[in-house]
């Protein structure tokens, strides 16, 4: 996530349980406000709607560029890239999360790293 990510949005207006997770890598400042707080700036800051629609349009381009990047590479060079990714920012990404991202099974995502290998 980049700087001054929103996160949670979603399940406040919506008013449903959390739909994911996420764990900070690095040092992160959070700052967190009740539903009932969270919904009043809804219905009274101008502000915070064209933040959020901000925030909701950018969410869809990347969604959007993901997804023709899926339909133009194999998976395998997907998975390439994640792994030089990895490599290049010394992370540790889950086999979880790598075949979350690349949108298969943990069970395919295996099958591709022995071929990858």
């Amino acid at each position: 996530m980049k700087r001054r990510s929103i996160i949670g949005e979603i399940e406040l207006i919506r008013q449903i349980a959390c739909l994911c997770s996420i764990e900070a890598v690095t040092d992160v400042t959070v700052y967190a406000i009740s539903p009932d707080y969270f919904l009043q700036l809804i219905n009274n800051s101008l502000l915070l709607n064209n933040l959020l629609l901000n925030v909701f349009a950018e969410r869809i381009i990347n969604t959007s560029s993901r997804a023709s990047y899926q339909q133009v590479y194999t998976i395998e060079h997907s998975l390439g890239k994640l792994l030089e990714l990895q490599s290049k920012q010394e992370i540790s990404i889950s086999k979880q999360d790598m075949a979350s991202y690349l949108g298969v099974t943990v069970r395919s995502l295996n099958r591709i790293m022995k071929k990858h290998v």
